[in-house]
């Protein structure tokens, strides 16, 4: 599968103009879509990726799409140092406190930081072979994800998912 939904997708670029990001990091790029999407938007900042699942980043060709990919999960990555980190459909693949520990290191690198999780029940088992697509924790709600991730400081809740912008003290 690899992709998110796409509710979300211009409160993400309305922020990220406003707030003048220059650097992104797109966790869990998957296939390519916010890279993408920004491009057809004529929003051309320098994104790089963490990706865990290999086979998307061949199939993909998010080499192409992004300035460097880190094949590495997430949960062990220590790179962050953009303007902004995107954590687009990826927080619901792992456990709470996973999911909050590695929001927390990106706050310690990152300006500002997204997430973009669906708010609904949202049951989904791997695909095509990648057990990184298991939800988790299906059943996140906009309470619970402003209760869990702080410096959350905008959201957006659509019909199916959410987006909550967050100003990090860097």
């Amino acid at each position: 599968m690899g992709t998110s939904h796409p509710e979300t997708k211009p409160f993400v670029l309305e922020k990220a103009l406003r707030n003048k990001v220059k650097t992104i990091i797109d966790v869990g790029a998957g296939l390519g879509t916010y890279s993408d999407y920004f491009r057809r938007k004529n929003y051309r900042p320098i994104i790089d990726a963490v990706e865990v699942w290999e086979p998307y980043i061949v199939e993909f060709k998010l080499r192409n799409k992004y300035r460097k990919v880190y094949h590495e999960d997430v949960r062990n990555f220590s790179k962050f140092n953009h303007d902004l980190v995107i954590f687009g459909d990826v927080l619901e693949h792992m456990t709470p406190d996973e999911a909050f520990d590695v929001w927390m290191k990106a706050s310690k690198g990152c300006k500002y930081g997204v997430i973009c999780i669906p708010i609904i029940h949202y049951h989904q088992d791997a695909i095509n072979g990648n057990p990184y697509e298991v939800h988790v924790k299906d059943d996140w709600d906009h309470d619970q994800v402003m209760q869990t991730f702080p410096y959350v400081v905008d959201s957006f809740l659509g019909d199916v998912t959410g987006a909550y912008w967050a100003k990090f003290d860097v």
